[in-house]
């Protein structure tokens, strides 16, 4: 049977038969439909549910099917609502939606419960009545009115309404109840929210004995951490903790991050959100979520393949050095042809102010790579290369990974500075550290102490530097390619000083290059008379005093200009710093010129023997290693063994002492190479014969005679030509070293090859 009503939309709330309540009804459509009620339907009107909260006007398609008539019991009138007591009579199933002159109307069919299985709703009832019995609290959700109906026995009908308020369940869930006839369906429904509700109420119950166990274990600590919070907020201090997450995941999402990176920083970030902020370990999680996410993990530069303009680049930054930049070439033009990131380390030797280090900047900027340094000089603790362990206070990562960070690719060019520098101790050995930096089949899996995942090295291209090849210890020398760069000749340090270093002086002192003029005779001058060194840095300092002279004068003398000479050198610099031509002046008795090779380039080496009466002791001094002091054994034994060849009486062994001394005693002396000059030195003092003061000798000499091949020789060739020595004997086996020696030198100085030591006394007495 259809009957008509005023109808009232109701938002999240579903009436049921038997039930009173109370709503606010402020929309004007509403409060049309309640006075229509009042006034012309008895008092009479629908309430439907709608299905979405949000929308204010709605439509037939915005509401439910079923709904309730209602009776109006009560109507308190406000300014801009009535509060209205409603009672709910039937369910009813809208048919139509009409829009009355008064208000809108529902035509609606009267719907009635449907009464199933008698036994059956009772035992349902029973065990919906021990169900609400066995919830904890159960004051909570039933009336006492409710429980007492329920403990004297109630219907099903009027039990599965009036119980399904009391539940907390969502519109949707009570809308389906409203639409179920079927009493016995009704009350089997009520069962199992029943049980839900019961088993949400144990978790629950669960839960917070959880949450209270935790609260009495650290109560105090929390509360004190709430009022620090509460303090900071007031300061304006405190940190916005779900901003950092938020940006972090923002990061992590936003960038093409190495999976297992990814995992790592999200299992750490679920520990950062669980930590309060005053928590210690936050700053430490934090500090290592964000090394991971600053770490270039996949950023690179792209390399310049115009190889035309890369020669270009090393030519204008370095006058010579033509074996490095062709090594640097045949690199790029490899890379370029197979495509290949697999980066050579290469490890640049000489000595002190050759270049290496502005060299390692040019390649950077001919690849056109970021370029970072590192320096191991003095580094003795292997964590300065794989960093700390987080489980120390104030790890930090090795040097290699803070390098990365600051380059912000993963192909930078990587300077290793100083390699021969480092040293050993009870914290470990850093040269261990590096061999898995520097081995081309290792470096794609570094693994840092302090990241603890893998990362990759294998496209940076590492350049080494070192002074002296034999402190480099051999495994790591192993991994290495070598390129020597020697001492410059005296050509070579002029056109360094032209090209680069006059240039840089003149515009880092405010001067134009009209302001000074020095001229190749003044700069050669300069060289020999106020520097004495393999590279160039002294040179730079010596030309840097000039500039700053120059400025004085132009600036307090009102010069326009000055043209150097040596007038001016000595009023500016002094006498002169250094001997040119170090060599002795004239022939000497057991005086020998030897050559060496130091960290710091060649050098010449005199080395005097005299004897007087003893009782055939061997003195030596001038703070000699252990392998001069063999040497000279050797020799004194091998001179002893050939006396009667040399016209040397034996008796003179039993009757005098003779002292060996190598001047400049506070000067560390050590190596293989001395043995032919302290050969000569002796055979020259025993037999009282000259040695000749323009020559020059190195080698190492066996008890048989024999002359055993040297290092170096380029070095040591260079600073007997500085020394204006003409002749240098050498090893026969080190002619082949001869092709790397300039040919400056080869055109000033004579070299003679000998097998033994015969060949050399021959070459080296006086006739």
């Amino acid at each position: 049977m259809s009957e008509t009503y005023p109808l009232v939309c109701t938002r999240g709330v579903v009436v049921f038969p038997g039930q009173e309540i109370v709503i606010d009804v402020g929309r004007k459509p509403s409060l049309d439909a309640v006075n229509n009620a009042q006034e012309n339907y008895s008092g009479n009107v629908i309430l439907i549910s709608q299905k979405d909260l949000k929308v204010n006007e709605p439509d037939l398609s915005d509401i439910y099917e079923v709904g309730t008539l209602c009776e109006i019991r009560h109507i308190r009138r406000f300014d801009n609502f009535l509060r209205v007591k409603f009672n709910g009579l039937r369910r009813v199933r809208l048919k139509e939606w009409i829009a009355g002159s008064l208000s809108d109307l529902a035509n609606v069919d009267i719907l009635a419960s449907v009464r199933q299985d008698e036994t059956e709703e009772q035992a349902l009832v029973r065990m919906v009545a021990d169900a609400f019995e066995k919830i904890p609290n159960r004051e909570n959700y039933l009336s006492k009115d409710l429980i007492l109906e329920l403990s004297k026995g109630m219907g099903g009908e009027t039990l599965s309404d009036r119980a399904v308020n009391v539940l907390p369940l969502s519109t949707e869930r009570k809308e389906a109840y409203l639409e179920t006839l079927g009493v016995n369906d009704r009350l089997e429904m009520l069962l199992q929210d029943m049980a839900k509700e019961q088993k949400m109420n144990e978790m629950e119950q669960h839960i917070n004995e959880t949450v209270k166990k935790r609260i009495d274990d650290g109560q105090r600590d929390y509360y004190l951490r709430e009022k620090l919070n509460v303090i900071k907020e007031e300061l304006g201090d405190v940190v916005d903790q779900d901003k950092d997450v938020e940006q972090i995941r923002k990061r992590l999402e936003e960038n093409p991050y190495p999976d297992y990176i990814k995992e790592k920083v999200k299992d750490e970030l679920a520990r950062y959100e669980m930590l309060p902020m005053a928590s210690g370990e936050t700053g430490i999680i934090k500090t290592y979520i964000d090394w991971l996410m600053d770490l270039p993990w996949w950023q690179q530069t792209k390399d310049n393949e115009d190889l035309n303009k890369a020669q270009e680049i090393l030519d204008a930054d370095h006058y010579g050095l033509e074996k490095v930049k062709e090594r640097i070439m045949e690199y790029l033009a490899v890379k370029q042809m197979t495509n290949s990131l697999n980066a050579p380390i290469l490890c640049l030797v000489g000595p002190p102010g050759v270049g290496k280090t502005s060299l390692a900047r040019s390649v950077a900027r001919a690849l056109g790579r970021k370029f970072v340094k590192m320096s191991l000089g003095g580094v003795r603790d292997e964590a300065e290369i794989r960093g700390h362990r987080r489980t120390y206070l104030g790890a930090m990562p090795g040097r290699i990974i803070q390098s990365m960070k600051k380059a912000g690719v993963t192909n930078p060019v990587f300077l290793i500075d100083e390699l021969d520098k480092m040293a050993s101790d009870y914290k470990g050995d850093p040269s261990s550290a590096m061999l898995e930096v520097l081995d081309p089949e290792q470096n794609s899996f570094f693994s840092d102490h302090y990241i603890e995942e893998p990362y990759d090295l294998s496209n940076v291209l590492f350049i080494a530097t070192a002074n002296y090849l034999d402190n480099i210890p051999p495994a790591l020398r192993d991994r290495l390619e070598i390129i020597e760069l020697s001492s410059y000749t005296d050509v070579e340090k002029i056109h360094i000083a032209k090209e680069h270093l006059i240039p840089k002086q003149i515009k880092e002192n405010g001067l134009k290059p009209s302001q000074l003029k020095i001229n190749d005779k003044i700069l050669l001058y300069l060289i020999r008379y106020y520097t004495r060194e393999a590279g160039v840095r002294q040179l730079e300092r010596t030309i840097a005093h000039i500039c700053r002279k120059t400025v004085l004068a132009i600036l307090k003398d009102n010069k326009r200009s000055v043209n150097l000479t040596k007038k001016l050198v000595h009023e500016w610099l002094g006498n002169e710093k250094v001997d040119y031509g170090k060599k002795e002046k004239k022939n000497q008795v057991g005086t020998v010129t030897g050559l060496a090779y130091t960290s710091f380039g060649g050098d010449i080496l005199q080395i005097e023997a005299n004897k007087f009466e003893g009782k055939g002791r061997l003195i030596l001094t001038g703070q000699l290693g252990d392998v001069m002091k063999e040497s000279a054994s050797i020799a004194m034994d091998y001179i002893k063994a050939h006396a009667k060849e040399y016209h040397i009486d034996p008796k003179m062994f039993e009757n005098n002492d003779v002292h060996v001394h190598v001047p400049e005693g506070a000067v560390p002396k050590d190596g293989p190479s001395a043995g032919v000059t302290m050969t000569t030195a002796l055979v020259s003092c025993f037999s009282n014969i000259p040695v000749k003061s323009d020559l020059a000798m190195t080698g190492e000499v066996t008890l048989r005679g024999n002359v055993l091949p040297i290092g170096g020789l380029k070095e040591k060739s260079l600073a007997a030509y500085r020394s204006g020595i003409d002749t240098i004997i050498i090893p026969k086996e080190n002619e082949r070293d001869l092709d790397e020696i300039p040919s400056e030198v080869k055109d000033s100085v004579k070299f003679i090859p000998v097998t033994t030591v015969k060949q050399v006394l021959q070459h080296a007495l006086v006739q």
